[in-house]
Parts: C-alpha cells; structure tokens; sequence
C-alpha cells in the first residue's frame, strides 16, 4: 500500500473572494477516491480554513492579526473540513480530521504519535484531511504554509510520492503572471540550478505561501527519496496524471545522497534555541569528516538551552555549518568549551563526552 500525499494550496480551494471552488474540489475528491480504489492510500492536506472563515464572515482581505486568522479560520475548519467529508463519503470513503502544529512535528514523542495515528488510519482505509491547528500556532510555532507541512507527513509516512497541487502550470522560470517569455521547467534533478531561476515568495490573496515554498518543500520530500511534483490543481486529470509518472506540472526527482527522516525532523522541524560558534577544525571536522562535535572545538555559546535541546553550529564568521541536538545545556557548554575530554569528564561527568554526537547532527 502506498501513501500518496495530496495538498491542496489556497488557490485550488478557494477564489480570490473566499468562494470556495466546490467544483474544484469535487473532482479532485473524484480523483482522491480513483486513487483510493486503486490500493493506493491517499492522505490530504488541504489550505483554505481561513479562506472559508472570510467568507463566511464576509471579511474583503485576509486578516493580518494572529488572532483574527485564527477566528477566521475557526470558523471555517470545521465548514471546510465538513465539505471534504460528505465529497469522499459519497464515493464510498472514509475519511479523518487531523489537525497538526508545529509543535506535533518539532517534539519527537508527538511526531511519533502522529505517525503511528496517520499510520492506523491508512491501515484503516481511512483518508486523513490535514490542515494546521491555525487556532493554536503562533507565529513562533507555525509551519508559515501547508507547502511544508504536507512535505513533513510525506517525510513521517515515507509516501510514494508528494503533490502540490496549486493554480499555475508548475515551476517556470519567472513569474508567468509577470514575464511573458517564462518557461515551464519540466523537471529538476539538482536544485542548486535553481539558484539562476526567479522563484517568487509571491501567494495568492488568501493563501500564505509561494512558488518558493513548494520548491523548499519539494527538496525537504526528496532528500528523504520521495519524488514531489508541483502541478495545476485546476486541471481536470492532473492529479492522477502527476501520480502516474505522466508529464505533466514540474517533477522533482529523488535526491542521490539521502537523509534520515530523523535528520530531516531536526533539520526542518525542530526548532534551535541558541548558537555555538567552533573553530576552524572543528567545522572541517564536521564538514569534511562527519565527526561528533567535541567541547574543545567549541568557542562560543549563545543562547539559553538545555541538554537535548537543537542548537546552530556556525563558524566564528557566523557561517552555519548545521543543526544538531547538544547533550549539555547552555550554562554547562560555557563551562567546558575549548577543553579536553579528559578536563571535560572531571567537571561534567557524560557517558559520552561529545557536545553534539553525529548521528544526532545535520548539515545545512
């Protein structure tokens, strides 16, 4: 049974208005259920509870307070998710409300749970409507946009593959709202190439994401070897299309050198609380070599933390060399940076003396 991930952006849900695109919907519900029938396990994640909120509260633009998008779209979730139901229940689906927050995925005990939950309800035959607890995030603890949360379900569930599906043909080269001459990219195997593109952070109306966040989310999916496709969601058959290798949207390919879906939680979930900065061998070490990181490449500590806790690593120029987990906190690192292991033991006993061991260390 394969998963497949299916994300719905603002654009595909809703009209610029809030009007809600039921036909849209609809048929891609259609799509999901084709899926479904075929032993594929579908999970949906869906934008547009805000949007639903809107209009329902007869709102002109999108609101700009956090406490106003998060009344808007406790108005809505419960509207918007209700619609999906009724949708997948007519063609024979069941289907779940799950509601996600950063913080479900930055603590691994939640993250577990989640997965082991998404996990029963696929077992089940149920298809999962995600959408963010907007009623509860903040602006610390957000995902900022559904383009990376669908890329962290699809990381939790190891999916077959992620679509994002939104309202241009995939990625172009510009904006082809803006430039005439931009042409669709087909397919991306490197994304360094993407550095020569002009990928907007521009969203639509009601949504608050961009062409660059699918392209982030894409490349967080595909580290972990799941291919993503950015597609048009308004197109009849793109979905299933997209899901059968068909061409069609832009297809990001696998990454060659793969990463732990447990480095790419810390990487891309887990927040940082403080900084250490290291000397020039202890960044070759850890670039080069892949070694653990010691207390005596240690120069500086920044930051209120405690052992267990993701810290940055960066270089004395602030450079950042990558993300790791420390085994001490802020007050004992100050204590035992740049000394011996052998100076480190006597002062702050740890099975393992290491101020971040590798396996628990992610690269930038």
């Amino acid at each position: 049974m394969s998963s497949v991930v299916v994300k719905l952006g603002s654009s595909v849900v809703a009209e610029a208005d809030g009007r809600l695109r039921l036909e849209v919907i609809e048929r891609i519900c259609g799509e999901v259920a084709e899926l479904h029938a075929a032993g594929d396990a579908p999970v949906i994640v869906t934008s547009g509870a805000i949007a639903r909120g809107m209009r329902e509260l007869e709102l002109a633009v999108r609101p700009r307070a956090m406490d106003e998008l998060q009344a808007a779209s406790a108005v809505g979730q419960g509207k918007l998710y209700r619609i999906y139901d009724e949708l997948l229940q007519a063609r024979g689906v069941a289907s779940a409300q799950i509601l996600l927050t950063f913080f479900d995925m930055s603590a691994r005990t939640h993250y577990l749970n989640a997965r082991a939950t998404l996990r029963r309800l696929l077992d089940w035959r149920v298809v999962p409507v995600i959408n963010e607890n907007d009623t509860t995030a903040t602006d610390e603890i957000s995902f900022g946009d559904n383009d990376f949360l669908a890329a962290q379900v699809g990381i939790l569930l190891g999916a077959e593959v992620l679509l994002l599906l939104t309202d241009t043909a995939g990625l172009h080269t510009a904006d082809p709202r803006r430039d005439a001459t931009a042409r669709l990219v087909p397919e991306v195997r490197d994304f360094s190439a993407l550095d020569e593109l002009q990928i907007g952070a521009a969203s639509s109306p009601l949504g608050s994401g961009g062409m660059r966040s699918k392209t982030v989310a894409a490349e967080m999916a595909t580290a972990a070897g799941i291919p993503t496709v950015i597609l048009n969601g308004l197109r009849p058959g793109a979905l299933l299309a997209a899901r059968h290798g068909e061409p069609t949207g832009t297809r990001f390919h696998p990454q060659a050198t793969r990463v732990s879906s447990f480095k790419l939680w810390l990487k891309y979930a887990k927040p940082s609380h403080g900084r250490l900065l290291v000397d020039d061998g202890a960044e070759r070490a850890l670039r080069e070599r892949g070694t653990s990181l010691l207390p005596v490449g240690v120069r500086e500590v920044e930051g209120e933390f405690s052992a267990g806790d993701a810290v940055v690593v960066t270089t004395d120029g602030e450079r950042p060399i990558g993300k790791g987990i420390v085994n001490y906190s802020s007050g004992e690192l100050r204590r035992i940076k740049g000394l011996k292991t052998g100076e480190v033991q006597a002062i702050v006993p740890r099975a393992s003396a290491e101020a971040v061991h590798r396996d628990y260390f992610v690269l930038e």
